[in-house]
């Protein structure tokens, strides 16, 4: 097999999940979070705004549950959509942005309750997905 006109040194294309229109819509008619991650359970956007307004509210720890939730069925749709544990994920895309948001809240509320070791894991899956994320998303 030949390797000519291939860049070896190229890493994997960026990975683009897919649109939720019915999800973004709700989202921009202001439905409660919870009432999403309800109807919309494999979105990671649901749990990331869910986990959001949880942490606003001053609870932690079930913040952290939510975008745990957020940053697993992300996982599942990046996988889903070729993704192979490594590689960009846009933060420019706007569907990447519910995982991406889970995973900064993931990492803020880890840190927040004493787990450091998964807050800087947290930390570096984040900047390893796009550089721009952590000050996009806060």
């Amino acid at each position: 097999m030949s390797l000519a006109g291939k860049n070896l040194l190229d890493g994997p294309a960026p990975t683009l999940l897919p649109e939720e229109p019915e999800l973004t819509a709700r989202v921009r008619a202001g439905e409660a979070p919870a009432d999403l991650a309800q109807a919309f359970p494999k979105s990671s956007l649901a749990w990331a705004l869910l986990a959001e307004e949880t942490l606003k509210a001053g609870k932690t720890l079930e913040a952290y549950a939510y975008a745990r939730v957020g940053y697993h069925r992300g996982l599942d749709a990046l996988r889903g959509n070729g993704w192979r544990g490594h590689g960009p994920i846009p933060v420019s895309h706007e569907p990447n942005r519910g995982f991406l948001k889970a995973l900064l809240i993931l990492g803020q509320t880890a840190a927040a309750i004493g787990e450091a070791d998964e807050a800087e894991r947290i930390e570096k899956f984040l900047n390893d997905s796009d550089p721009a994320a952590a000050a996009e998303l806060a």
